[in-house]
């Protein structure tokens, strides 16, 4: 269980945590430089050479990356256990994709997303303690 004063804390982590690692989706620039990173770390890893994205690939993967810089933004600024919520339901949903990809390709790099955006659900998912309980 957490205190309110903590879980503010946690869903502020969980959003410098997304700035991170998703910062680089944001342009088509850096998203190009990520996805050859991604690649060389999936072979390491075992697995085969990413393939390569199309102008089409880059703006799917520009616009999650703006969309995430935005909501990290937010839960920087005001990070409210009801945010913290939302956030959970989202990295379920994008833990649940990021398992279908990984039974359709086999990609190892795949787990350095699932694992991450696993525990963080499941922490932002955690009970408040009664006590703390604020009106956010």
């Amino acid at each position: 269980m957490f205190s309110f004063a903590a879980f503010r804390r946690l869903v502020r982590a969980s959003a410098i945590y997304d700035v991170l690692m998703t910062g680089a989706f944001a342009t088509p620039w850096t998203l190009s430089l990520l996805r050859d990173q991604l690649s060389a770390v999936n072979i390491l890893l075992g697995g085969a050479p990413l393939p390569p994205f199309a102008p089409f690939h880059l703006l799917i993967g520009c616009l999650l990356g703006s969309v995430v810089l935005v909501w990290s933004a937010l839960r920087i600024a005001d990070p409210q256990p009801r945010f913290g919520r939302y956030d959970a339901a989202a990295r379920y949903l994008f833990t649940l994709w990021m398992g279908w990809a990984l039974l359709a390709t086999g990609e190892p790099v795949l787990w350095l997303f699932i694992v991450p955006e696993l525990a963080w659900g499941v922490a932002q998912s955690l009970p408040l303690r009664a006590s703390g309980l604020r009106r956010a």
